[in-house]
């Protein structure tokens, strides 16, 4: 079984990524007929077929043959679209999936969501006295992902600034490329309505920008036009559960980091905060010289820890309590990738008793519970996916730092709901400031320290 949380598997050439040692995640695969080209500012390549503009950024994606851009007189620089594919692990695999009328939880003084009280990440944040503040109102959150459930009774997502960035045709604010974005956005802004579950910030405006797809891997290039996308539309907070490592450092290339750095750098100049999963290799960040966590460690990363309890609800410990925890919420999960200047904050992301799986008790409860929705393909007689044929709204349990990484967003959008004046820079700054590391622990695996919403504001 595999002990890593979901995370994401960067497909490079062997050319571009050469010396990889065996065995690792890493493997090779790049685009022949896709590039990022940086441009000279003054208009787009009219020679080549432009699938995203940048506007603000000075590069453009396009499609075309690698002798057509190396003609092209408005392209300064290029290289060719490398690709990511979201992998399942074994933790999450094994973690049910549950409607609302499966789930016996009662009700809760401390919200009025039924399933509240299997919230133990929203409990740990002490996010209904966070709500006295504000619940998010006038900010917007931007959910890069494999798209986001418009339909979930517990969602309200804006379907007129969502965009479908992978070209399937299969449209936006849906989950046509898996379950996973859905459960990111309900970690952000599910509903306070009565029903299902609660977001950290249920009042923020949440927008779908689709990246992956059923019939294809995702673009790195497609991510890059969404992080610009949602920098122009005013987002607040961009999020974005996915990455790759390990990438070596001299191998990623000049192109590639330039232009990673150049769009983060312009989202935070227009005020669009990117919270961004550390990864869920078990890693040492801080002390891998030869390799980089992307894009986490890209400029102007809030790079985000996973943390997570052992005993949720079940007598992990084996004292006869169900009521107290074997490790605590604020505790490292075991997959979080850390590293004291390569994470900026720790929050809740689930942990798993890996020796209690299978056995009969609810470990799944130590995972963070939030909205899902799983599609129902339509496919063509040669299995091409055509469209999506119909959608479970669910509810379930995943970990990784694919679910601490919105809790952040989901605080970052309350701070600036609280403070519409700040700038990216000054909400990070009191996400920082407002953090602890717990007693007990270090920084190595919390940066600045475990997230404190309340107190952020």
């Amino acid at each position: 079984m595999s002990s890593h949380g979901r995370r994401t598997f960067l497909k490079l050439s062997g050319g571009v990524l050469g010396g990889i040692f065996a065995g690792t995640t890493v493997t090779a695969a790049e685009r022949t007929d896709r590039f990022v080209v940086e441009t000279k500012g003054k208009g787009l390549p009219s020679d080549l077929t432009v699938v995203h503009e940048m506007p603000g950024v000075k590069f453009a994606v396009v499609e075309g043959s690698e002798s057509d851009v190396k003609r092209s007189k408005a392209v300064t620089g290029y290289a060719a679209d490398i690709e990511v594919e979201l992998d399942d692990p074994g933790v999450n695999a094994e973690a049910p999936t549950v409607d609302e009328s499966d789930v016996d939880a009662p009700s809760s003084s401390a919200s009025d969501e039924p399933f509240y009280p299997l919230q133990w990440d929203k409990q740990a944040l002490n996010v209904p006295e966070a709500h006295e503040v504000t619940q998010g109102a006038g900010t917007r959150v931007t959910i890069i992902d494999s798209g986001v459930a418009g339909g979930h009774p517990d969602l309200d997502v804006n379907e007129s600034l969502s965009r479908n960035f992978t070209g399937d045709g299969l449209g936006a604010a849906n989950p046509a490329g898996g379950y996973h974005g859905t459960h990111v956005a309900g970690i952000v802004g599910a509903l306070d309505n009565g029903e299902g579950v609660i977001g950290t910030a249920p009042g923020t405006d949440l927008v779908d920008c689709r990246v992956f797809s059923p019939n294809a891997l995702a673009s790195f290039a497609d991510i890059l036009a969404a992080v610009v996308y949602s920098a122009n539309i005013d987002a607040d907070v961009a999020n974005l559960s996915l990455g790759a490592y390990p990438i070596p450092r001299q191998g990623i290339g000049q192109f590639y980091g330039k232009a990673l750095n150049r769009v983060m750098t312009y989202a935070n100049k227009e005020g669009t905060l990117l919270s961004i999963a550390a990864g869920n290799d078990s890693a040492d960040l801080q002390h891998d010289k030869n390799f980089i966590s992307l894009p986490n460690e890209g400029a102007q990363a809030v790079s985000v820890a996973a943390t997570g309890p052992i005993g949720f609800g079940w007598d992990a410990d084996g004292d006869g309590d169900s009521d107290d925890f074997a490790s605590p919420p604020e505790s490292p999960a075991f997959y979080t990738n850390y590293g004291t200047n390569a994470i900026t904050l720790g929050a809740p992301g689930g942990d798993a008793d890996l020796g209690a799986i299978g056995t009969g008790v609810p470990w799944y409860l130590d995972l963070v519970y939030n909205t899902l929705a799983i599609p129902t393909y339509e496919q063509d007689d040669d299995g091409n996916i055509t469209g999506i044929e119909s959608v479970n709204h669910t509810y379930g349990w995943l970990a990784g730092t694919s679910m601490a990484a919105p809790n952040v967003a989901g605080a970052a959008a309350l701070v600036k709901s609280a403070n519409p004046d700040y700038n990216a820079n000054q909400v990070e700054s009191a996400l920082k400031r407002a953090a602890d590391v717990p007693d007990g622990y270090d920084k190595t695996f919390y940066g600045s320290g475990f997230l404190n919403v309340v107190d952020a504001l």
